[in-house]
């Protein structure tokens, strides 16, 4: 038995990396928005989600704000529900659709540690917690399983 993968045409691969994007965003907006509810934030800048140049303080709660909700809206439960077992591609693409729009937002590639920090332990979050809850959950029959009797 020969193993048959489909591969999905461009157009439902771009429509589905343009639906994670929007989805990305707005339950950003949503988290940012109750975070500052919650830690009495009255005033957040427009460009919150894309600022990489403010040094991060505890002290500070608009840090907390934006990295609470950076790590919340990364934690990429709800791109299963889009993008079914394919969870880790669509998160890496998010990503760095990520990354190049904060980079034409603020006109500079964000080479501060702390930003790529934040990224990278959220993509792997995302990656992680979205894979597992695609697997054990939600869609375990429809993974491709080698059968190497034959071999």
């Amino acid at each position: 038995m020969a193993l048959q993968v489909r591969v999905a045409p461009s157009k439902i691969v771009l429509q589905k990396i343009l639906t994670c994007v929007i989805l990305f965003y707005t339950v950003y907006c949503a988290v940012l928005g109750m975070g500052c509810t919650t830690l009495q934030v009255y005033e957040l800048d427009v460009l919150a989600p894309f600022d990489f140049r403010t040094n991060p303080s505890w002290l500070n709660t608009n840090c907390k704000v934006v990295l609470v909700s950076t790590e919340v809206t990364f934690c990429g439960l709800l791109f299963v529900l889009v993008v079914e077992e394919w969870v880790w591609d669509y998160a890496i693409s998010v990503t760095v659709v990520h990354v190049a729009i904060i980079s034409t937002v603020m006109l500079e590639f964000p080479f501060t540690l702390h930003r790529w920090a934040a990224l990278g332990f959220s993509l792997i979050s995302m990656i992680c917690g979205g894979q597992t809850l695609a697997y054990y959950c939600l869609f375990k029959d429809n993974f491709i399983y080698l059968d190497l009797e034959d071999f």
